[in-house]
């Protein structure tokens, strides 16, 4: 089965049930691997806002990328996800970072996720569930963009072993 890296956060609402829901519909997409830390960060983009409680899953799924987004984004408005502006509050966030080697540039899709490696709330538990990752489209390794980005997280929680008791598809 393909691998897939997802990034998750929340600022709106309960953050913390709003992310754990959200992985819990997410193990259904395929095998859970692996959940990173979670960590509080500070808003990217649109800063005058709540902060964020973000991280990584690691998924294996047979779900063709297209068909993957419209799940995660159907999961998405089953938590209660509302439109607002670009970057502004959510009560959660699901986001393709790498599937497999694949690289995708449509107009609603792009892999590798375009911001990736200007996220510390994404590249730093990305590396924390794989070290060894190499970005496709640069061909070099991730962990050489994480020395030159300023790390602003603050460890949050632990919910890897929530995982182990609850997800019917997880092997974290």
């Amino acid at each position: 089965m393909p691998v897939c890296y997802i990034s998750f956060g929340s600022n709106w609402g309960d953050r913390i049930q709003n992310i754990l829901k959200a992985i819990s519909l997410v193990a259904n997409l395929g095998n859970l691997e692996a959940v990173s830390t979670v960590y509080e960060s500070l808003p990217w983009g649109v800063e005058n806002q709540p902060p964020f409680l973000n991280g990584v899953l690691k998924l294996n799924t047979n779900l063709e990328p297209i068909r993957l987004l419209k799940e995660l984004k159907e999961i998405e408005r089953h938590i209660g996800r509302k439109e607002r502006y670009r970057w502004g509050p959510r009560e959660i966030d699901l986001d393709i970072l790498l599937y497999d080697g694949y690289i995708l540039m449509l107009s609603f899709l792009r892999i590798p996720h375009p911001y990736m490696l200007e996220r510390d709330f994404v590249l730093f538990p990305l590396l924390e569930l794989d070290e060894n990752l190499i970005h496709p489209t640069l061909e070099q390794p991730i962990k050489l963009f994480a020395e030159s980005l300023k790390n602003s997280l603050k460890p949050y929680a632990c919910i890897t072993s929530y995982f182990l008791h609850t997800a019917p598809n997880s092997r974290v």
